[in-house]
């Protein structure tokens, strides 16, 4: 299923109209930001420069370390940060253009939702998670599509602007790709993703480069930490097929973890024989947050929906808790006889 504003000759030259003039524009990602939502909104900001806008990018939360990399990602905007809020509150005011990345529903992005909710600025959503929410003026929505960058290349392709697509938004556009493909492994592979991975590799980027920022650019007490988890905090459930992990605030405090240093934990339980589901448990301050991730048919978007108050993609999906760290594995563990037995 997808919507994609383009195929309205009416829209399409309405957005192409719009864009004619110089314009403000906001670009927003959801919460705690991985690889593709920073990819995409890092990318979309350096095409739309490249044409005389103004583009600033704007988290809800602050930026992980490990993708500290990317380029300028030193003028994202965290609205946590008490030094930015009120800059960012003024910007998505007046803005002319609001640009939605990798989220479906205006709640992930958290303190800055109402900020959004409320400018009265044109809306463009580009997104690839289910359910998408009716909020936006123009939207480019493929639930089948791997990433969000993936849209941003297919639309930037739509509007004839490939020519801008340049190294730099390239090598954002990849990053994506990259992570949310897991190095294109997932179920979500298709020839299309392949074809857009080629077109940004032609622009000249450096493939080998990106792939060691992203994965050969570990700190020492990640890595310990990630050994910690697999060692004491994995637990194999081989009657439901599944695999869980759980750190606790005491347990990321220990190794002084970072935003994003559990990024990825989770995939390792699907690398044991077998496992058709694997979810890992972290407790951040009073909330409880859930990564799911599963194989072939069993929907961890649909799970997590209707039991932890989540969503996503059919095999990796996000959920939260606000029940102690014992009480949500406890409630997980009670479902497993329904769901996997």
């Amino acid at each position: 299923m997808k919507v994609f504003f383009t195929e309205s000759s009416a829209q399409r030259q309405a957005f192409e109209a719009f864009l004619a003039s110089p314009k403000q524009i906001v670009i927003v990602c959801h919460q705690n930001p991985d690889g593709d939502a920073l990819g995409s909104s890092l990318g979309l900001k350096h095409f739309l420069e490249q044409q005389g806008h103004q583009a600033i990018v704007i988290s809800p939360t602050e930026v992980p370390d490990y993708l500290a990399w990317l380029p300028s990602i030193e003028t994202v905007l965290d609205f946590e940060n008490y030094g930015h809020t009120e800059k960012a509150k003024t910007l998505v005011a007046n803005a002319d253009l609001i640009c939605c990345l990798d989220f479906s529903n205006l709640n992930r992005l958290k303190n800055l939702e109402t900020a959004v909710r409320a400018s009265k600025a044109t809306k463009l959503l580009v997104d690839h998670h289910e359910e998408p929410e009716t909020f936006a003026d123009f939207t480019f929505w493929n639930q089948q599509a791997a990433s969000t960058c993936e849209l941003i290349f297919q639309l930037i392709e739509q509007i004839d602007g490939r020519a801008f697509v340049n190294q730099t938004v390239a090598t954002c556009l990849y990053t994506g790709l990259v992570t949310d493909t897991g190095s294109f492994r997932f179920d979500s592979i298709s020839k299309e993703v392949h074809r857009v991975a080629g077109e940004l590799v032609s622009t000249g980027i450096e493939v080998n480069k990106i792939h060691r920022a992203l994965f050969d650019n570990n700190s020492i007490t990640r890595l310990k930490m990630l050994g910690f988890v697999l060692n004491n905090k994995l637990v194999h459930l081989p009657e439901f097929k599944v695999v869980y992990m759980s750190l606790s605030a005491e347990d990321l405090k220990q190794f002084g973890s970072q935003s994003g240093d559990t990024e990825g934990f989770v995939n390792y339980g699907l690398s044991i024989k077998g496992v058709q589901m694997a979810a890992i448990f972290i407790e951040r301050g009073d909330l409880i947050k859930i990564s799911f991730r599963s194989v072939d048919d069993f929907s961890v978007s649909e799970f997590s929906r209707k039991h932890f108050d989540g969503g996503g993609h059919k095999n990796a999906a996000g959920g939260r808790s606000t029940a102690s760290l014992d009480e949500t594995i406890s409630r997980f563990l009670s479902l497993l006889p329904t769901h996997l037995g």
